[in-house]
C-alpha cells in the first residue's frame, strides 16, 4: 500500500502560479511512477502529467504542456505539481496517484483525496 496525502490546492487569479504537494509514504516512493489527475465537475478524470522514478521521462496532456511541471523528490517522498499561468479552465480537483506504468493505467493504482484549484478570470 501507498499512502497519499495532497496539500497547496486553493484559489488563484488567472495567470497566476500554484505547486501542489503530494506526500507519500508505504511501500518504496522510488519504485512508483508518480503523476497528477485532475477532475472538474461532469468531466472523467484526465492525467495532468506524470514522471517516471529512475529514467525522469515526463509526460503531460497537451492542454498543460509549457505551463505544468511534475516534479519529484525521492529523499523526501514527495512529488510536486509546479502550475503557472493559470487558466480558468484548470480548474478541478487534483488528484496525486501512484502507478507503475508512464499513464497510470494498469496495475496496482494509488490515489490521494484530491486537493481543490479554483482559477478565477
Amino acid at each position: 500500500q501507498v499512502q497519499l496525502v495532497e496539500s497547496g490546492g486553493g484559489l488563484v487569479q488567472a495567470g497566476g502560479s500554484l505547486r501542489l504537494s503530494c506526500a507519500a509514504s508505504g511501500r518504496t516512493f522510488s519504485n512508483y511512477v508518480m503523476g497528477w489527475f485532475r477532475q472538474a465537475p461532469g468531466k472523467e478524470r484526465e492525467l495532468v502529467g506524470s514522471v517516471i522514478p529512475t529514467s525522469g521521462t515526463t509526460y503531460y496532456t497537451d492542454s498543460v504542456k509549457g505551463r505544468f511541471t511534475v516534479s519529484r523528490d525521492n529523499a523526501k517522498n514527495t512529488v510536486y505539481l509546479q502550475m503557472n499561468s493559470l487558466k480558468p479552465e484548470d480548474t478541478a480537483v487534483y488528484y496525486c496517484a501512484a502507478g507503475t506504468d508512464l499513464y497510470i493505467r494498469t496495475g496496482p493504482r494509488y490515489w490521494g483525496q484530491g486537493t481543490q484549484v479554483t482559477v478565477s478570470s
